[in-house]
């Protein structure tokens, strides 16, 4: 239990959980997570789900909640607009968003938004952000690992441009939906067969279809091991996320924010390039972010 009262609350809500923190300043006191994230929530539910998870923290004369992620999206608790690159993450413009129960004071950080080519961001920008608040005056290329990986050039204190992959969502569908769920482990690794396959993938990206449903015939007629065949598929897919990426990391100064599991193997991939990269917590980065939206507003 948090031994004393919060001064405020911070909410990271993402596509499939829902995070929060109880914050003294830029002290995060206890974090609590549920299940709620924005796939199983209609509109009118968003509310609920985080007074279930955090309304006792939330005293009669009401607190400020500091959020970011889907909860602005079109389908979330209230949708915010994006802003527009090139800019700062825009943490300082967190919006007002109205709540039923009068003790919530709801702020919603915006995501970002580019015109040509199209692409969009929510709670990426927060982590942006709290990564320059930690590291001041950093230029370079940020990359943030996950469902949808950004790859994300910063200079001057602004978001210049970016550009998504959807590098693990395909991973998440490949291993488990597709005819390679026979073959791919869901855990295991193989270093030698992901260096391998990354660099099969970066050299060709023209051959990735083949090469994903080679892992299937492998295992079929040779016994590909499976956790052999979850590194190649990793492999693969990032490979083709840096080939496709290369003008944003080739000669950049880049950090990688994300949790471990995720960021680990594009360090290494990175680092198969012989780009080094300095690695963030996601986690750390988030906090610091929504602090400095706390602190605006």
């Amino acid at each position: 239990m948090v031994q004393v009262a919060p001064d405020w609350i911070a909410v990271d809500w993402g596509t499939s959980r829902l995070r929060v923190w109880a914050m003294q300043g830029a002290t995060a006191r206890e974090q609590r997570q549920s299940e709620d994230g924005l796939t199983g929530l209609t509109p009118d539910a968003f509310e609920p789900a985080l007074l279930r998870l955090a309304g006792d923290w939330i005293g009669p004369d009401g607190m400020d909640i500091v959020a970011c992620g889907m909860v602005g999206a079109r389908q979330g608790w209230h949708e915010v607009p994006y802003v527009a690159v090139p800019t700062a993450p825009p943490v300082a413009a967190a919006v007002r968003s109205p709540a039923i129960d009068t003790r919530v004071r709801l702020w919603i950080v915006p995501g970002m938004k580019q015109a040509s080519p199209p692409d969009v961001m929510r709670g990426e920008e927060t982590q942006i952000a709290g990564f320059l608040a930690l590291n001041k005056g950093w230029d370079g290329v940020i990359c943030l690992p996950g469902t949808h990986t950004k790859w994300v050039h910063v200079s001057a204190g602004e978001v210049v441009s970016f550009q998504t992959a959807l590098t693990g969502e395909l991973f998440a569908l490949l291993a488990r939906h597709s005819t390679l769920r026979h073959s791919i482990a869901e855990t295991g690794w193989d270093e030698d067969a992901f260096a391998a396959a990354l660099d099969q993938a970066r050299s060709r990206p023209e051959r990735l279809a083949a090469a994903l449903f080679a892992l299937r015939a492998d295992d079929l007629l040779n016994g590909c091991p499976p956790d052999t065949a979850r590194a190649r598929l990793s492999g693969l897919l990032i490979g083709a996320d840096l080939a496709a990426s290369r003008a944003y990391w080739l000669g950049q100064q880049v950090a990688v924010i994300g949790a471990s599991e995720t960021a680990a193997p594009y360090v290494r991939a990175l680092q198969l390039q012989g780009v080094p990269a300095t690695v963030a917590d996601g986690d750390r980065m988030t906090l610091a972010g929504l602090t400095a939206a706390h602190r605006a507003l």
